[in-house]
């Protein structure tokens, strides 16, 4: 299984653009997965400087609905022209951020791919493809990352605090290695880690993706915060690769208690598992 980041905050050379932003590739014998698409087009433009091939995509799994990681699907519907998308219904609705100064953005998917014949509703436990299964109604059973004030998801008239029903996240089973992948852990990397032992009775062998320890309004998550992740990640043994929403600054945090058990990935790097 080969992991190749397509984008994200950093990139590992000036030749491939960085953005805030997650799209991840995922290599393997009997399927091409694409986990999210990013802000825009910048994924498929780094893709072609890396000379992959998005054709060959069998699959996208979409972490969850913000413009960050599926603000790309319409530039990768123009890509491919097979690979269905995999998401939560949820992840069609409309997802809003409050800034500092009272204004609320929409921070949602296009418009544009909503009804999109290649849509495919995800459920709980649902498994897409032999050795790739997808789970979701992740319980806040410890609190959810402070950093996620301010987001919310518009119902009607109202404007409600997002419970990120519409987030998921993706288990790949492949040469007797378990990965697991989530976009943001808007729900908590803790929560997320026990919902997935309950169901599974396992624990992954590596993880990749964002913790969500930081924003651009709040900046980097409390010590508590970090000292929790710290605890659930060394517990799990598995070797952890963070990026995009965990910041710079809660990476270097938790490098600095876990050491060789996390890394951080930035666009255009490789990894084997």
């Amino acid at each position: 299984m080969t992991i190749t980041v397509l984008v994200e905050n950093t990139a590992v050379s000036e030749e491939l653009g960085a953005e805030h932003g997650l799209s991840i590739l995922i290599q393997m014998p009997e399927a091409v997965i694409l986990f999210d698409a990013g802000c825009g087009g910048l994924f498929v433009e780094n893709a072609k400087k890396l000379g992959l091939e998005l054709a060959e995509v069998t699959h996208l799994i979409l972490s969850h609905g913000h413009y960050d990681h599926g603000g790309g699907l319409p530039a990768f519907l123009e890509a491919n022209s097979r690979a269905r998308i995999f998401l939560r219904e949820e992840a069609l609705g409309a997802t809003c951020a409050v800034r500092e100064n009272g204004d609320v953005d929409y921070i949602g998917l296009p418009e544009a791919i909503k009804g999109h014949p290649r849509l495919t509703i995800t459920h709980n436990g649902m498994r897409i493809a032999p050795g790739i299964t997808l789970y979701s109604d992740i319980q806040a059973r410890e609190p959810i990352p402070a950093t996620n004030r301010g987001l919310m998801m518009r119902q009607g008239d109202e404007m409600l605090p997002d419970t990120f029903s519409h987030e998921q996240i993706a288990e790949i089973r492949n040469g007797g290695k378990t990965l697991l992948l989530t976009g943001c852990s808007h729900h908590g990397i803790s929560n997320i880690l026990r919902h997935y032992q309950d169901e599974t009775k396992r624990a992954p062998d590596m993880i990749i993706g964002g913790f969500h320890l930081h924003s651009h309004r709040f900046g980097r998550a409390e010590d508590a915060e970090i000292d929790r992740t710290v605890e659930v990640l060394a517990q799990t043994g598995a070797v952890a690769y963070t990026c995009h929403c965990t910041g710079l600054p809660a990476y270097e945090a938790l490098k600095e208690k876990l050491g060789e058990r996390l890394h951080y990935l930035s666009g255009g790097q490789t990894i084997n598992l």
